[in-house]
């Protein structure tokens, strides 16, 4: 199995290129989501969030406030690398769990893409295999932040600055799927990586 990992920046078009490779038969792990998880009550972070962040990241239920603990995170790089340092290994370990129990299933996928916003960032894509990017101007990354709702413009700029720069990205990639494209294009972009993934696991196996 080739794992491939899948970043890009804010609405960079990662989701829907996330959405194509899994209607290839690519077998498909949401990292954001496992961090999700991992913070959650009763999760192998929540108890390090709780002591580095306080209360007021809690919600009533016990559940950790994402909204606001976004909210720290991205005025205060200190903070931001803190919650990095408690989370990311943990889900570097879930990742390399689940992909080894899909392996060993009856009928695993000859490719695994581990999709995350900050894989660079994290040094997650240093476990893996291949590197695919999405890339798109950061005019188009504002104005589909904004559409999709729920960030100002200004918010949606402070995010883009607080993640990795896409020079720095491409630096490392192996594939990059341009998504200031139409549809259909960028559904051709993503076939022709996955045809050369499944390649590389064929001659690896």
């Amino acid at each position: 199995m080739i794992r491939a990992g899948l970043t890009g920046g804010l609405a960079s078009g990662k989701s829907t290129v996330a959405a194509f490779f899994r209607d290839l038969g690519a077998f498909h792990l949401d990292a954001d989501r496992i961090a999700h998880e991992v913070i959650a009550p009763g999760g192998d972070a929540y108890g390090d969030v709780v002591g580095r962040f306080g209360p007021e990241v809690v919600l009533a239920d016990g559940a950790i406030d994402r909204k606001a603990l976004a909210a720290i995170v991205f005025r205060d790089p200190a903070a931001l690398a803190d919650l990095n340092e408690i989370v990311h290994p943990r889900v570097r370990r879930e990742i390399a769990r689940r992909i080894a129990e899909h392996a060993a299933g009856p009928f695993p996928s000859p490719v695994a893409i581990v999709d995350a916003a900050l894989l660079v960032e994290s040094g997650i894509h240093r476990d893996l295999d291949a590197l695919i990017v999405t890339a798109c101007l950061p005019q188009t990354q504002v104005a589909r932040a904004v559409m999709r709702g729920g960030l100002t413009s200004e918010q949606a700029r402070s995010r883009i600055a607080a993640q990795a720069p896409l020079e720095a990205k491409l630096a490392v990639a192996d594939y990059t799927i341009d998504t200031d494209t139409p549809l259909d294009e960028t559904q051709r972009q993503v076939r022709a990586v996955w045809d050369a993934l499944v390649e590389r696991s064929a001659a690896a196996g």
